[in-house]
């Protein structure tokens, strides 16, 4: 049946606090998610009699950057009611924190360096040569998520939804639709779903002006009120059984935001035409202390489109599965990715499994992505240092351990390493900055324990 194959590609690991809020939006993630049903067909028809039951998916998963970044301790649970005639609902709750370092956007320097904390209420330093990073990074994030699934007509499958998540500066809350239908003895399904959210960003001491001055602890006069933006999502799938061993699937995926999705925690050095170097401050610094150089708070678009395609097989080779999945995704603001995933699921006995898995990641940087602004040009429109918007490549590389438990329930433990790195157009760089590290570059551990069961 073609509802044996599911979309499953993440894009790009990013954790740190505003990748999820914007670059990788939390409304993003949750269409993804929501139309995760985009290629199931309808189950085979039940006896009405059928006892209804209850489904459990628990995991606990942790992530961790070298260097002291960013560490991120998520609990996740679905809980799926299953009726009679194919009826079912889901609720999810995500609960996860986060806590360590993320890079500020300025520059290195070969002298120290002090910045205003977001808050505008203290300051920090930076020894000479390292890489800028406030270390404030503190948060918790509590999602949470509903669906209903019912059959529509005797081939057709209906989702309908919604999800909310908070943190201590963001708030997102959207609704989903999804349907699929089955074709061709249900070998062929059609599939269609949107997504729509809503999402509120109360930063920190307020979203600063585009493109203005860090300014001195205490000053807050280039800080603005909340912002919002709108996200859209919609996918369209197909799959197909090819044969008893082999099923496919192809989606495309339309993404359409508007609104502020600026992160504005990140800055941008402004540095000399000829050294390259951070424009020292032209005025004294007060007691309270503040910015040591001239730093300038990014600007995005306000809106971006996004376009992907995505394609997966699996492929039985006498009870040995081979997963392969690829993902093209291109957007307004000249980003272009290409992800290729592979998975290889090897039954060991007759309740256990090995999994290992490798996915590589390569992207091109955003058309107003800059490592820094020359002060003898005129500022652009449009600027942002961020390294999630410049050209990287990034792989992931794991094992995948599940088993059955005495009682028949499924448990596994899934660990990866990912490794990512990048590089700043040679044209870029300005004086001292090409003798410079000016990617950074992050390693990461991640380690994730499930537990499913059913009553």
């Amino acid at each position: 049946m073609a509802a044996a194959l599911v979309a499953a590609d993440a894009g790009a690991i990013e954790m740190s606090k505003y990748s999820r809020k914007n670059d990788r939006s939390v409304s993003v993630t949750l269409a993804a998610a929501t139309c995760a049903l985009l290629g199931t067909g309808v189950p085979a028809p039940v006896d009405a009699q059928e006892e209804p039951k209850w489904d459990f998916n628990t995991s606990l998963l942790y992530y961790g950057e070298d260097g002291d970044r960013v560490q991120d301790a998520s609990f996740k649970s679905i809980i799926r009611r299953l009726f009679v005639d194919d009826r079912s609902l889901s609720v999810g709750i995500t609960v996860d924190t986060l806590t360590g370092a993320t890079p500020s956007g300025a520059i290195r320097q070969d002298t120290a360096q002090t910045f205003t904390r977001p808050s505008g209420n203290s300051a920090y330093s930076v020894p000479a040569g390292d890489l800028p990073l406030d270390d404030t990074f503190r948060d918790t994030r509590v999602a949470l998520t509903a669906n209903w699934q019912q059959p529509a007509g005797e081939k057709g499958l209906l989702g309908l939804g919604m999800s909310t998540s908070k943190e201590y500066d963001y708030f997102h809350l959207g609704l989903n639709a999804n349907y699929a239908h089955d074709f061709n003895n249900r070998n062929t399904t059609l599939s269609a779903g949107i997504a729509m959210a809503r999402d509120s960003i109360e930063s920190v001491g307020g979203a600063p002006t585009p493109l203005s001055a860090m300014l001195d602890v205490g000053d807050v006069s280039n800080r603005n009120g909340d912002q919002d933006k709108d996200v859209m999502d919609i996918v369209l799938g197909v799959s197909q059984v090819i044969s008893r061993d082999l099923v496919m699937q192809v989606n495309y995926s339309y993404s359409y935001s508007d609104g502020y999705l600026n992160n504005p925690y990140k800055v941008l050095s402004l540095v000399d035409g000829d050294t390259g170097d951070t424009l020292p401050r032209t005025t004294p610094l007060p007691p309270d202390g503040g910015p040591s150089g001239q730093f300038l708070f990014e600007n995005r678009p306000d809106e971006r489109t996004q376009h992907s395609l995505y394609t997966q097989a699996k492929y039985n080779m006498d009870g040995k599965v081979l997963d392969l999945s690829y993902r093209y995704m291109t957007d307004d603001w000249e980003i272009d990715s290409h992800t290729v995933d592979v998975r290889y699921r090897w039954p060991i006995g007759s309740g256990s499994y090995l999994e290992p898995r490798l996915r590589f990641y390569t992207q091109s940087e955003a058309d107003f992505y800059r490592l820094s602004l020359d002060s003898a040009q005129d500022l652009p429109a449009f600027a942002s240092s961020d390294y999630r918007l410049g050209n990287f490549d990034a792989i992931t590389a794991g094992l995948k351990y599940g088993w059955k438990t005495r009682n028949g329930n499924d448990m596994s433990l899934r660990v990866e390493w990912y490794t990512q790195s990048g590089t700043v157009p040679g044209e870029q760089l300005i004086g001292n900055q090409a003798g410079r590290d000016n990617y950074p570059d992050l390693n990461a551990l991640i380690v994730q324990f499930s537990y499913r069961f059913s009553r």
